[in-house]
């Protein structure tokens, strides 16, 4: 069974940056496009970015383009978000989550297209 386990997060002033880690294990990152999601109190869970199985392609919302990198190692079972120049509206728990191939017809942005969630980690940003 695939397990997600985020980490990184933190309370950081806006402007500043963090790294947050996604760590899969139970399975071989590489049968997974890999994507974060985060979900603000009072709504949605929303799409923030995703990165294909082998890194060739990534995708990002608008909110986070230019700010944002989604990056992966799976030789270290880990997908990566380097998030700079943060604003207060970025404040959310961050998920990552495993989209396999049986899924990859739906689109980065819907949740069904993804089988394994993990927990989450808190980002604050202070203004």
């Amino acid at each position: 069974q695939v397990q997600l386990v985020e980490s990184g997060g933190g309370l950081v002033q806006a402007g500043g940056s963090l790294r947050l880690s996604c760590v899969l294990s139970g399975r071989t990152i590489s049968m997974y496009d890999m994507a974060w999601f985060r979900q603000a109190p009072g709504k949605e869970r929303e799409f923030v970015s995703g990165i294909t199985w082998s890194g060739g392609r990534t995708h990002y919302a608008d909110s986070v383009k230019g700010r944002f990198t989604i990056s992966r190692d799976n030789a270290k079972n880990t997908v990566y978000l380097q998030m700079n120049s943060l604003k207060p509206e970025d404040t959310a728990v961050y998920h990552c989550a495993a989209r396999p191939d049986s899924l990859r017809g739906n689109p980065w942005y819907a949740e069904r297209a993804y089988d394994a969630w993990g927990q989450g980690t808190q980002v604050t940003v202070s203004s």
